[in-house]
């Protein structure tokens, strides 16, 4: 999808669409601007019906904005500034301070999330979900999925999404998961870009390595260090060399990945490993001098983390908690209990019990809660009755079974 977050802001206030706006900081609880405008116009009717008639200088502009928050997603005429997605507020500001600062509202875009995701699979069913805002599409059984291809049904996808949603999104068509990803970056917004076996040299040799999705930064500066900028000069490298230099794994992945090779399926079920829920504070807070402010944020994010799994239909055994202090060290800290939770104040419990392992001498910028070995509801009650003894047998305590 393009620019989703921001795209969903527009359909909202559609008096937005062409200038720079950016979504971050904190979350929508309500719309203040019509308290504001409320306020300021008594006269006037304002209802969540009006939000189109909202003045533009009415919004608040990321000039004015302090604190630390980070942006989601920017519109393209804010990027085009050199604003985008985890870049800091402050940051923003200064390279685009006439930009529209809004909050996120992540219930408006799980909905939008689920109605595209619903048309798509109505066109194609084989769909592998990637996050709110992307997927994988299988194309090959589709019925005209190769026409032109692949370009017809792209058109389609998009026109019905459209349709339905208001919102654009930007295909990208090729053998594999691997070119898709890159291709549909080829011509956002709103594009379809067709990347072939025999398209390598011409399309994708001449990028940089950091567009191949899986190098990162660290990986990138190792590679540069060596002479290695393009993804063609990647690619012409041995394959020995690269296993020796980055380890045999991540040298033979490197080397498959630079000539195009990739052989993973769509997977259109998969489990989630953990959910997690952190939060950056405006100010660095003091273990002991902001005790009780956090406490009520890690009583916050245990109920978010809860509300998460038991929407979801999760439980977990495994609780853990991450901290980033002031000179932005991390520290994590986990334990695996005996049995499975979804409850917020069990899940404060045992997070609790690995604050207390954690060095809080210093300062803290972040606080994370995860819970992980995560099973479905419905399965650990029956998971709980197994039991792995020490001979080596498996048994179901309540029905004797040996396994």
């Amino acid at each position: 999808m393009d620019a989703f977050y921001a795209s969903v802001e527009l359909l909202r206030y559609p008096q937005l669409k062409g200038l720079p706006v950016v979504i971050g900081g904190g979350r929508r609880r309500e719309d203040d601007l019509l308290g504001r405008l409320r306020a300021a116009h008594p006269d006037q009717e304002w209802s969540s019906e009006h939000l189109h008639r909202i003045p533009v200088d009415f919004f608040p502009l990321l000039s004015g904005y302090t604190g630390r928050g980070v942006i989601t997603t920017a519109t393209y005429a804010a990027r085009q500034f050199g604003v985008g997605s985890a870049m800091g507020l402050m940051k923003a500001a200064k390279l685009c301070p006439q930009a529209i600062l809004l909050p996120v509202d992540f219930d408006q875009y799980r909905h939008y999330s689920r109605r595209f995701k619903a048309i798509i699979t109505e066109i194609a069913p084989l769909m592998e979900d990637r996050g709110v805002d992307e997927v994988y599409i299988d194309f090959t059984q589709v019925p005209g999925g190769q026409r032109e291809g692949g370009r017809v049904l792209a058109r389609l996808i998009q026109k019905a999404i459209f349709d339905d949603t208001g919102l654009t999104c930007s295909v990208g068509v090729a053998p594999n998961k691997l070119l898709a990803k890159m291709a549909s970056e080829f011509n956002k917004p709103n594009g379809i870009s067709i990347v072939m076996e025999e398209d390598l040299e011409s399309k994708i040799w001449p990028l940089a390595c950091r567009k191949i999705n899986g190098i990162g930064p660290k990986a990138d500066a190792k590679l540069q260090s060596h002479g290695i900028t393009t993804i063609g000069q990647l690619a012409a490298r041995d394959l020995q060399w690269l296993m020796d230099t980055f380890g045999e794994r991540t040298g033979a992945w490197m080397h498959a990945a630079s000539h195009g090779q990739d052989n993973r399926p769509v997977v259109t079920e998969s489990e989630p490993v953990s959910m997690s829920r952190e939060t950056t504070f405006d100010r660095d807070l003091h273990a002991v001098r902001d005790k009780a402010e956090l406490g009520a944020i890690f009583t916050k994010l245990c109920e978010q983390v809860a509300g998460d799994l038991q929407r979801k239909g999760y439980v977990g055994k495994t609780i853990g908690i991450k901290l980033r202090f002031d000179d932005f060290q991390i520290v994590t800290r986990d334990q695996t209990i005996d049995h499975y939770i979804a409850d917020a104040k069990a899940i404060r419990q045992f997070a609790g019990q690995c604050l207390k392992r954690a060095p809080l001498q210093k300062r803290l910028r972040l606080l994370g809660v995860r819970v992980g070995a995560l099973l479905k509801a419905d399965d650990a009650g029956a998971a709980e009755t197994i039991t792995h003894r020490s001979d080596g047998t498996v048994v179901d305590e309540l029905t004797g079974q040996l396994f």
